[in-house]
Formats: structure tokens, sequence, C-alpha cells
């Protein structure tokens, strides 16, 4: 019998390494698992992690295992009791129980297989596939993080940091500068002596002389000290701010009569997967609210999804308050400008032409992306007609319809899904 004994150093991130490769080999199975997980649970608590069942079939592995060896002799029995045709009766359970599920004959069951993934994890399993159309990152603002960076040399600092090349490069330097007269006049008293020696008869005088100023010179040169205190240098660091993105994205929702809280809650899980997935691409992300009935209003969160009016809806206010906004506090040169507008559909007739030229001639120009969801399970009317001429002209424009809860993330995709090459 062989045995093979693993002597590899585990390294500190080993679990890891294998996490990760659990979730590539089961990636299928997960990925399917966090989008029933996104249907089932409020979208509030995305930011969390998520539980995922794997069916036990699907982690089964196929192994080798001794069979019978040598010559057997096996009569294996007739069909003494069906004939072709015949519908053979469903078999009762083990226990006579009425229970789901694959019964074992002794007793002893497996469970499925469950996996705890990381917020993280969740996140990147999510949006795994999905893109920002038209992404850009225009005006690098908002300086809220620092990063530690080399900022050159200095002249005092900790042991730890000093930089032995650039230090040895000022040493170098110094002794040139100390000794390039002394050793350009000891060439030249090298010359001479040597001159002096060709003579027939050489002056011992003036000889000895110049072998006391040759000696004297070379001293001097080899009392420079190789290094010195001075050439030191030690690596300087420096907090940078380092630039991030900005992005605001704008929520448009109709709170007249005939949006119930229903339907305002698959509106903000909507805008929360929304936000999210913002976040993931730039660091900096501004939401404003903007609710309209007959009138158009900024307003915050809690106003925005649980306030209720009465009247009818002019969906234009809102568009054209999302301008004036836009045009006071968001330049688009600085600003990546994203919205989102929710509603049932509802919209006075003599209304629906005018939102759609406001879109066409004034918003869309300015923004990366403008996506309309229609929350209703009833037929399109005229505002999603007029948005949906728009389609063919504008790439940075979206409308999608959800009928219930579970339609929220595959519309969702449906939007930010990636384009083809």
């Amino acid at each position: 019998m062989a045995h093979f004994i693993d002597r590899r150093l585990n390294g500190k991130n080993k679990s890891a390494v294998n996490r990760q490769r659990f979730i590539r080999r089961y990636k299928q199975q997960i990925k399917k698992a966090v989008a029933d997980a996104i249907s089932e649970r409020s979208v509030t608590d995305i930011s969390s992690g998520e539980n995922v069942t794997i069916p036990r079939k699907d982690i089964t592995e196929p192994f080798f295992h001794q069979g019978k060896g040598g010559r057997r002799q096996i009569i294996h029995p007739g069909n003494d009791q069906f004939s072709e045709g015949d519908r053979i009766p469903r078999p009762q359970g083990g226990a006579g129980g009425s229970g789901k599920g694959d019964a074992s004959a002794d007793g002893e069951g497996s469970d499925d297989f469950v996996f705890s993934i990381s917020k993280d994890e969740y996140l990147d399993l999510l949006f795994e596939d999905l893109a920002l159309p038209n992404l850009q990152k225009n005006q690098l603002d908002k300086l809220v993080q620092y990063k530690s960076v080399r900022a050159g040399f200095r002249a005092e600092g900790v042991p730890s940091n000093i930089d032995i090349v650039r230090s040895l490069r000022g040493s170098l330097a110094r002794r040139i500068a100390m000794t390039a007269g002394k050793k350009k006049a000891l060439a030249e008293l090298e010359a001479q002596l040597q001159a002096l020696e060709q003579q027939p008869v050489p002056d011992q005088q003036q000889r000895l002389q110049l072998l006391e100023q040759i000696a004297s010179l070379k001293a001097r040169i080899a009392g420079v000290p190789f290094i010195d205190s001075f050439d030191l240098r030690f690596r300087n660091y420096q907090k940078r701010p380092e630039p991030t993105s900005k992005a605001v994205m704008f929520c448009l929702m109709d709170v007249s009569g005939s949006m119930d809280q229903a339907t305002k809650d698959m509106a903000k899980r909507f805008y929360i997967l929304l936000y999210l997935f913002l976040s993931r691409s730039y660091k900096n992300v501004e939401v404003v609210y903007i609710r309209h009935h007959t009138q158009a209003k900024e307003v915050d969160e809690q106003e925005f999804f649980y306030s209720q009016e009465t009247g009818g809806t002019i969906v234009s206010s809102a568009l054209k308050l999302m301008h004036e906004i836009i045009v006071e506090r968001y330049d688009p040169v600085q600003w990546n400008i994203y919205a989102a507008q929710a509603s049932d559909g509802d919209n006075w007739t003599d209304d629906s032409a005018p939102c759609a030229a406001l879109l066409a001639n004034k918003l869309l120009p300015l923004v990366r992306y403008y996506a309309y969801i229609e929350i209703t399970p009833r037929a399109h009317q005229s505002l999603w007609l007029e948005y949906e001429k728009l389609l063919a002209s504008h790439d940075n424009m979206a409308i999608e319809h959800i009928r219930e809860l579970s339609d929220i993330y595959p519309v969702f995709r449906q939007l930010f899904k990636k384009q083809a090459a």
C-alpha cells in the first residue's frame, strides 16, 4: 500500500483559496440559489450574506471501489411477474410515512449541503454579468480616501526607511566632489615624478619633495570617509487623497391615488438594487428623490416612499423639476447622471407627448442612462407608448414592465445586462 504525504506549507489564506475554488466549482448552483433568494426576501437586507443550499445530487462525485474478483457463475432469475405493457404500481414508502424525499432502508440519510456566502460574495454573484451602460467616470472629485504614497526622500528618518541605493549614490557623489581636485593634482605629481626619474641624473631633493606631496595627497584622499551621515537618505511617505468619481441617481415616482403602498414597495426594491449596483462602480453616489402627482417636489426618502396623495397624475412636472435640478446642481461634465422612473402607467393623455419631448430634447442628452419601469398588471397606456417611440433613437434609455414582486430582479438584470461586443 502506498502512502502519500503532502508536505507543502499551508498558507494563512488556504481556507480562502479553497472557498473560492468551491464557489467556482458550483457556481451555477450558487447563482441559481442567489437568484431565487432575491425574490424571497426583502431587498433591504441585500447587504447581508445568504445561506445557499446545494442539492445533494449535485455534489456527489464518482469514486473507485474494489469489486469482486475472479471467475464467477451467476444465474439471473427470469421475469415471472410482468409482461410487456403491464403498468407497474408505485412502491410504498419504507415506513409508511407521507413525507417527501428519499428514505434509506437503515434509517440513515444525508441532507442537502448548506453553504454560507458573505455579503461581498453575494453581491459579486448577484451583479456578476451586469454592467452599467455608457459607463464613464466624469470629473474626479470628493477626496475622501487617503493612501500612503512615496514622496521622494528626506535627510532624516527612522532606520527602517533608509534607502541604501540612494544613500550610496549620495556617498559616491560626495567622494567624487571632495577628491576630484586632489586626484587631478596627484596625477600631475606622479607624471612629474615619472619624468624626473627618466632623466640621466635625477635631482634627489626634487624627487623627495614630489614623494612627500604625493604621500600627502594620497593620505588626504584616503581620509575622505566612504559614507557619512550627510549621505543618508530616507524614504519619505505622505498621505495623498485619492480622487473618486461622482454619480447622482434620480428617483422619480408617481404618488397619486392610483399608486398603492404595495406598488411603492416594489419600486423601492428596484431603487435599492440600482443604488447598490451604482455603488459598485462609483464610490460616491448621491440620491435625489422626486415625487409627483399633479405637481412635482423634491423630498427625502421617508416622504418619497410613504406619503400618499390624491388626484391625477402629470408626469411632465417631475421631468421639468429634474432638469432644473441638473442645471442648478449637477453639471453633466462633472457628474455621471442616472435616472429611474417608476409609475403605474397612469398619466393625463395630453401630457404623455410632452413627456417624451422633454426626455428626448432635454434629459436624455444629459444622462448616462434612463430606466422607466411600469409596475402594473394592466395593459400599457399612453405614457409607455410614447416612451417606446424613443428607444430606436436613444441607446441610453430602456423601459421594462413589472407585474409582480418576483419580476423585480429579472427586470433589473434585463436593464443592465452586459452588451455583446
